[in-house]
């Protein structure tokens, strides 16, 4: 399946793609595509029903983040063996561990806002794990039995403010709109292997991250692992695994979004984003 909520930031509804690409409103069988509605269960549930005969919603209907209720939203760094040699960095003995505030998540369209005294504003397409079940060191052989599904994320960053302002990286992650999830939370059936998937970004219609998921180095079954041994995950948490080589640090020179210009960016199988990028003082 390809789940997915619509409708006004804050007020969404759970949703489906049916086999036409049409939008069908869930709302009749499920409140929310949130944490307690994403076990194997209730994903049984809800493939089970014709979507056919579900209400039609209308294409141009805004979609809000694929996941509701976030309860985790945990990121992985320099997890892309030629995006940590892009940035000069070592590939780390052990997975680099940070978080995005859930405050940072919005939809898959929705603007993206420049903070207030930021100059380094940098892009990253990357593929997000939805947690469906508990996990609490989880056996790596066991891990992809806790989750729900797989989705697009932009994992926005401010470098200077990552790594110019002293302390961790999170400062630099967690700006309101740095979050963007979907557009579809796609459920494991329909994805044969997560480390086998496409993914790109252009601004402006220029191709900068042109990558794959082959090129993780630590991949899903033993992120999920490692960090069930320092924190249970939630159904509902949300794990951002790392990006692919061409964010705009990495460009020679360097170069970062500027008010007026426009993301793309997609995953083979997990749909695609667009984000049109604004200034703090012009954002609705």
């Amino acid at each position: 399946m390809k789940l997915l909520r619509f409708g006004p930031a804050g007020h969404e509804k759970p949703g489906a793609l049916d086999a036409q690409g049409r939008i069908r409103d869930l709302s009749a069988h499920v409140t929310d595509l949130s944490g307690a509605h994403l076990d194997r269960r209730a994903l049984a549930e809800l493939a089970a029903l014709d979507l056919t005969q579900l209400p039609e919603v209308a294409g141009d209907t805004r979609l809000g983040p694929c996941v509701g209720g976030v309860g985790k939203f945990i990121c992985i760094g320099l997890n892309y063996s030629d995006h940590a040699a892009e940035t000069g960095a070592e590939v780390p003995p052990e997975p680099v561990i940070f978080n995005k505030w859930t405050s940072a998540i919005c939809g898959p369209n929705d603007d993206v806002i420049i903070p207030r005294d930021s100059h380094k504003t940098d892009w990253e397409v990357e593929l997000g794990v939805v947690i469906g079940k508990t996990a609490r060191y989880v056996d790596e052989a066991d891990a992809m039995h806790h989750v729900a599904g797989f989705c697009v994320v932009n994992d926005v960053s401010e470098r200077e403010f990552q790594l110019e302002r002293s302390g961790t990286w999170d400062k630099g992650k967690g700006c309101d709109t740095f979050g963007p999830l979907g557009p579809w939370l796609v459920t494991p059936d329909e994805i044969d292997d997560p480390h086998q998937l496409a993914m790109w970004l252009d601004v402006d219609g220029k191709r900068y991250q042109d990558g794959n998921s082959n090129t993780m180095v630590y991949q899903v079954p033993y992120l999920i692992s490692y960090l069930s041994r320092f924190m249970s995950l939630q159904p509902g948490d949300v794990i951002s695994t790392g990006t692919p080589p061409g964010v705009g640090m990495g460009q020679q020179p360097p170069t970062y979004l500027r008010p007026g210009q426009t993301m793309r960016l997609g995953i083979d199988g997990l749909g695609e984003q667009q984000q049109r990028v604004v200034a703090e003082r012009d954002a609705r």
